[in-house]
């Protein structure tokens, strides 16, 4: 069974071919091209995603992206596009993407008319920015409507924790194959959650942030440090060029962490870094590298802490990392120690770094599996929901 992905959460274009062999139980997945077309130079002057201007370049990136995943999996394309198609058909179309004509010229000029070997249409619904996530969403369904397609709507966070037992293009994966009940930490730019996972389709939050995520967190103290966005890495490379520790060096906050819950809160510590920075005229290139480790140092205890205690409160048996900041060396290098030192008896799945950030493989993985379960509705009837919970 072969899925066609389609990813707009946020700031990457995404599409991907994911092909599927077995069931939900144990199947094995084979990724046959997975196109990713990052924004990061369209926000970067702003230090943050703009949700009109991420909508303006999927509109005018979907098409390229698409035909660049066609390709890469192996379809050769029909000379006939959209454009030879019957009347009703490209007035059907254009009527879905009438907020985004560039998108239908696009797909007039360039899709192609015939169907590639594709079983379904795999987009994500929520959460993430509505104005992106309905570029994505149109376009899944005027493929459905040339293609004659059914189509699944796909949580971006499923995909995100599916992506932590991506080790290449090729795995096994299913109910058999994840060790239930698994936590899951997703952490990026605009998440910061704890899950608690029953089985693939059932999934309880166990606690999150209160005010910042934690990929946030670090995009406003990269701003603080004068680093470029996304803060992330900018952040990572200065912390492992930190000197070595001294007893004078800055300590920042590690709150709540003896809240008694598993909830989260961010906010404070790029306070109290901003409030550091400003006893300074200008921050040395050395104190940059200190601040950067150390508030480093504290996001990661916060949430290895807190991960470890709620893995043992809830005798899981497998703790996934999933999500941008996954791909923080420090904070897997960390969870990988804890759990070695804490919780020798569960397995621990950390995706390919290539994989944490936003793509369409992972939701095509998910994709995959809902499918399956017959989870596919009216294209009319697929919505964005910014605020889309895995509980749903």
């Amino acid at each position: 069974m072969i899925i066609l992905a389609i990813e707009t959460s946020c700031d990457e274009t995404a599409v991907a071919v994911v092909e599927g062999t077995g069931d939900i139980y144990e199947s094995e997945m084979n990724i046959r091209s997975n196109v990713v077309h990052s924004q990061i130079d369209v926000h970067a002057p702003y230090g943050g995603v703009y949700p009109s201007l991420a909508k303006r370049e999927h509109a005018k990136n979907l098409v390229p992206v698409c035909l660049r995943a066609l390709d890469e999996a192996g379809y050769e394309m029909s000379e006939s596009t959209l454009a030879d198609a019957p009347e009703d058909v490209q007035e059907n179309i254009e009527h879905i993407l009438e907020r985004e004509p560039e998108l239908y010229a696009a797909m007039l000029d360039a899709l192609p008319l015939a169907r590639p070997d594709i079983d379904a249409i795999a987009v994500t619904h929520g959460p993430g920015l509505e104005p992106a996530l309905w570029v994505g969403i149109n376009f899944a369904r005027a493929l459905t409507t040339l293609w004659g397609l059914p189509i699944v709507p796909v949580n971006h966070m499923e995909g995100h924790i599916l992506s932590g037992f991506s080790k290449g293009n090729t795995f096994p994966l299913g109910s058999h194959v994840v060790p239930f009940p698994s936590l899951a930490l997703l952490v990026s730019g605009g998440h910061t959650e704890l899950v608690l996972m029953h089985d693939l389709f059932s999934c309880t939050f166990i606690g999150g942030t209160r005010d910042d995520a934690v990929g946030e967190a670090f995009d406003k103290v990269a701003r603080v440090l004068d680093l470029p966005y996304p803060g992330g890495p900018a952040i990572s490379k200065l912390a492992n060029d930190a000197p070595p520790r001294t007893d004078e060096d800055i300590s920042f906050p590690r709150p709540m962490l003896h809240s008694g819950d598993y909830d989260f809160s961010f906010s404070g510590i790029k306070t109290s870094v901003l409030y550091a920075a400003k006893k300074f005229e200008a921050l040395s290139e050395t104190t940059k590298r200190v601040f950067a480790r150390e508030f480093q140092d504290a996001v990661i205890e916060v949430l290895v802490k807190k991960t470890i205690a709620a893995a043992k409160e809830y005798n899981v048996h497998a703790l996934i990392l999933g999500g941008g900041v996954s791909a923080n060396t420090a904070l897997r290098d960390v969870f990988t120690q804890a759990v070695a030192e804490e919780l020798p008896d569960i397995s621990l799945h950390l995706p390919d770094k290539r994989a944490t950030t936003d793509n369409a493989a992972m939701i095509g993985l998910s994709g995959y599996f809902r499918f399956l379960r017959g989870d596919t509705v009216d294209p009319e009837h697929v919505s964005a929901h910014g605020n889309l919970s895995l509980e749903e």
